[in-house]
């Protein structure tokens, strides 16, 4: 073994100072690369302004929203009349069902007397007298005389205190002239002034209050549990419960409000409750068409969203296929062939998928059609490329095997090529049909069909958003449900399994 000195380490290092010799850059690349992406980073929160929108949002109003998808309302409105006399009422599409008494509140009631101004009546107008010379004669003119009519008083029971349980620690206590709220250990009087419409607060106003102007209306935020909206001649209550209201059968339905054993009772062994059907068919009709969840439109939808994916990479698929042989340089030995046809790759793929969706829905107009037209030019740009850069990488010595045999130049693609690339190719289909689902709900929201659209619609309401839980649920399963069968056919195609 030799043995180099110091000094004849410095006579190799001056000869060879390219190898010895460490460059500025490579001295201090990854410290410039560390600082490259901390400046970067610094300069995106500040050009983005990423700390103010931190500070200044509202993440009790996002945490109302994320609530809004696992639970539902139920909306009493306390009305206050002038002579102090309140009503309540429940709004038309509230999921509380006929007659609603709920247990979280209770009122008191007590005799009042009541007047009320009876609608005035007009008196009947003489009868006009016949007259024979009736000819370009003006008729005689009546004037309605009013009836007047006393004052109607009457004696009658009326509500008078409004308590509202929202939760375990939140109420509401309504009474004509003030409204009590309770949050915890915190509590906040408010006097309600109906001859100047106004609202004043006996003290200073917690976090969880709002009011924005000195006598304007009052918003209280109970969390998880709703909130209210007070004003000087109404209180509106929102209570939020856990869960989704009437899934399975709406207010309408004659199993509503019936437990799960009633319900399998009546199934099985009660008496018909419609004597045209039996009870299953009446039930499962119930669930199909309950009108606050449309079960039956929103699964077609969905099956409509899988088969705008299916055809789509389908027929990407199929015309891609020939489309990647003439693109391959070394499958088609023609350069301005090759090149015409990737271009039209190019040109199909970098139009987004979205693009093409609002184009075939203003040709086609809104529908599954649009949404399949998209899906298929945006797939057959992707999947040609795919495919052709595939073709361009395989081993030729199995071509060459072919050809020395003398078969023809088909058979030398069918036995030499295709064995090569087939799973590779079915492989990337299976990933675009599984991939193409989620992209269907998209291009759904802007009219190209299928769930997407009935997503988009329950979501512009701004109230329905346990609907779109729902329906994000049903498309997540579905994609896990594709996803595990593409990834088992494609283990089956590539070998993993054997």
């Amino acid at each position: 073994m030799t043995v180099f000195d110091a000094s004849e380490m410095d006579r190799i290092a001056a000869r060879h100072p390219e190898i010895f010799g460490r460059s500025l850059w490579q001295r201090y690349r990854l410290p410039f690369v560390v600082g490259a992406v901390i400046l970067y980073l610094v300069f995106c929160w500040w050009f983005f302004a990423v700390g103010k929108v931190i500070s200044t949002a509202n993440w009790g109003i996002a945490g109302n929203y994320v609530a809004d998808w696992v639970s539902y309302e139920i909306r009493p409105e306390i009305n206050i009349d002038a002579d102090g006399a309140m009503s309540i009422t429940y709004s038309r599409f509230d999921p509380i069902g006929p007659n609603p008494n709920p247990d979280w509140l209770t009122t008191k009631k007590e005799m009042m007397t009541r007047t009320e101004q009876a609608p005035a009546t007009a008196a009947p107008p003489p009868a006009a007298k016949s007259s024979a010379f009736n000819f370009m004669s003006a008729a005689p003119k009546t004037a309605e005389v009013e009836a007047q009519v006393a004052p109607v008083t009457r004696r009658e029971e009326v509500i008078t205190d409004a308590f509202v349980r929202l939760g375990a620690q939140a109420t509401v206590d309504v009474t004509p002239s003030q409204v009590v709220l309770v949050r915890g250990s915190e509590k906040v009087a408010l006097t309600l002034d109906r001859k100047a419409d106004a609202v004043f607060a006996n003290g200073p106003l917690p976090q969880w209050v709002e009011q924005r102007e000195r006598g304007g209306r009052v918003m209280a935020y109970f969390g998880m549990h709703g909130w209210a909206d007070i004003s000087s001649d109404r209180v509106r209550v929102r209570n939020r419960f856990f869960g989704w209201a009437n899934f399975f059968f709406d207010t309408n339905s004659a199993f509503f409000g019936k437990s799960a054993g009633e319900v399998f009772g009546l199934v099985t062994t009660g008496a018909r409750l419609d004597p045209s059907q039996s009870n299953l068919a009446l039930a499962w009709n119930d669930i199909l068409y309950n009108p606050s969840w449309q079960h039956l439109d929103v699964w077609t939808k969905l099956a409509q969203t899988l088969v705008m994916a299916f055809v789509g990479t389908l027929f990407a698929t199929i015309l891609s296929f020939p489309l990647s042989f003439i693109a391959a340089r070394n499958i088609t030995r023609n350069r301005p062939l090759n090149q015409i046809t990737k271009r039209f790759f190019d040109f199909l793929r970098s139009v987004d998928m979205l693009i093409w969706a609002l184009f075939f829905t203003r040709a086609f107009g809104p529908g599954p059609l649009a949404g399949i037209s998209a899906i298929f030019f945006t797939d057959t740009g992707t999947l040609g490329k795919l495919y052709s850069e595939a073709l361009e990488n395989i081993d030729d010595k199995q071509r060459e095997g072919i050809k020395s045999v003398g078969a023809s130049a088909l058979n030398v693609q069918r036995f030499g090529v295709l064995p090569q690339v087939l799973p590779v190719f079915v492989s990337q289909a299976l990933y675009f049909w599984e991939s193409n689902t989620r992209s269907a709900t998209i291009i759904g929201a802007v009219g190209a069909g299928g769930i997407g659209l009935k997503l988009w619609e329950a979501m512009r309401t701004n109230q329905n958003w346990e609907n779109v839980c729902y329906m994000v649920l049903l498309i997540l399963l579905v994609v896990f449900l594709f996803d595990g069968i593409s990834n088992m056919i494609r283990s089956k195609l590539m070998g993993a399994n054997r």
